[in-house]
């Protein structure tokens, strides 16, 4: 998927905030620690560093939304990070975007904190950030005591 699209989905995904230029993507995929995972209509864009990886963004195309193909570039997103040494996932979302809260909850994500008035709505308003995260180690739950 080239820059371009990436910034159009990005677009299209995010009208409520600022969306991503190709410039933008094209920096960040400059990084070493960066990977972009695609589907037809969708991408994750992470990264990993010190055992922990972080999802920047993952956008599916409106049309296409509700049919899976966000869920599977998450999935292909905890597999690459997992491969590149991860252990732990995080991410922030606006506590109104309530698809990609379900999505993120379904995938074994739960919050860790809050960002008060983080996000800024094309109203002028702002919105909360939710910090997520999930273990991408298989086996351990929250409830597992780590050894």
């Amino acid at each position: 998927m080239t820059d371009e699209e990436l910034a159009r989905i990005h677009r299209a995904a995010f009208s409520a905030q600022r969306p991503w230029t190709a410039s933008e993507f094209q920096s960040l995929q400059q990084s070493p620690h960066v990977f972009l995972v695609c589907s037809d209509h969708a991408f994750a864009l992470g990264r990993v560093i010190a055992g922990e990886a972080e999802l920047l963004t993952l956008a599916t195309e409106p049309v296409f939304q509700g049919q899976g193909q966000g869920r599977s570039v998450l999935e292909q997103y905890h597999a690459t990070a997992r491969t590149r040494g991860a252990e732990t996932s995080f991410l922030d979302v606006a506590e109104n975007n309530l698809a990609a809260l379900h999505l993120y909850r379904t995938a074994g994500y739960d919050q860790t904190a809050k960002r008060p008035g983080y996000y800024r709505q094309p109203d002028g308003s702002t919105v909360a950030a939710l910090l997520l995260a999930r273990s991408l180690i298989s086996g351990w739950s929250k409830s597992t005591p780590e050894s």
